[in-house]
């Protein structure tokens, strides 16, 4: 399906200048710079586990990617709302299928390890489960599609599983670690947000639109760069140590 040229954001910083149309629309969609933030707070919450267990660490990591990088995002171009990002790139019959088999397998992969060895994921896996839907879809006309809500189920709720699925328990540690990662992940959403609006011309003021999406855009990049760095940088002193 073709967008109107208000929907199109094949010009963004994170889709790539190489490729067919649909390709790039499908790694815009996946917002990539994002879900790489995300990971990475699984990842940082992981290596807080005193033994690590690095099938986990990877199990988590495909999870989120699945759940939240593909099946989120495809449910979120769907959206409650009319002009929801993306949802004029693909037909809605192939962007549910697209969330419903991301979703599907990456909770496969989650039952596994919480039936075998970390049933104390259930409740987070619950959460997530809650806020995939709610958030993206809009339930009850939006009321957990805000700022704070997007903070807490993919800044906090990512680290506290990432440990989790460590250790099968919570440690002071990792709501200290979760709370930092929601504070991250309100800083990234809200400067989004305005970054967005500006993109797509419906902001007007003195200062031109494109110079203050480029302010904003030079915020966007560093943050999400600097969350997953921070989380290799973790990955590798663990791995080393």
């Amino acid at each position: 399906m073709s967008q109107t040229p208000g929907d199109d954001r094949t010009n963004e910083w994170f889709v790539p200048v190489f490729g067919p149309p649909r390709f790039r629309r499908l790694v815009g969609m996946l917002f990539l710079p994002y879900t790489g933030m995300v990971l990475s707070f699984t990842v940082l919450g992981s290596m807080l586990a005193p033994l690590v267990h690095w099938d986990r660490v990877l199990a988590i990591g495909v999870i989120y990617l699945l759940a939240l990088g593909v099946g989120a995002h495809a449910l979120d171009a769907i959206g409650g709302r009319a002009g929801r990002p993306w949802g004029n790139a693909f037909s809605r019959r192939a962007l549910w299928g697209l969330a419903g088999g991301s979703v599907a397998l990456g909770y496969a992969i989650g039952i596994y390890y919480m039936v075998c060895c970390v049933p104390a994921l259930w409740p987070i896996a619950v959460a997530e489960g809650f806020f995939l839907l709610a958030y993206n879809l809009e339930w009850w006309n939006g009321r957990f599609h805000t700022d704070r809500w997007f903070a807490f189920s993919w800044g906090a709720l990512p680290v506290l599983a990432g440990y989790v699925m460590q250790t099968n328990t919570l440690a002071t540690g990792a709501l200290v670690l979760a709370a930092a990662a929601a504070l991250l992940s309100l800083v990234e959403i809200r400067a989004s947000r305005p970054y967005k609006a500006i993109r797509r011309g419906r902001t007007e003021g003195v200062i031109p639109a494109e110079e203050v999406a480029g302010v904003l855009e030079s915020l966007l990049k560093p943050l999400s760069a600097g969350v997953i760095v921070l989380g290799g940088g973790a990955l590798i002193g663990k791995w080393l140590g």
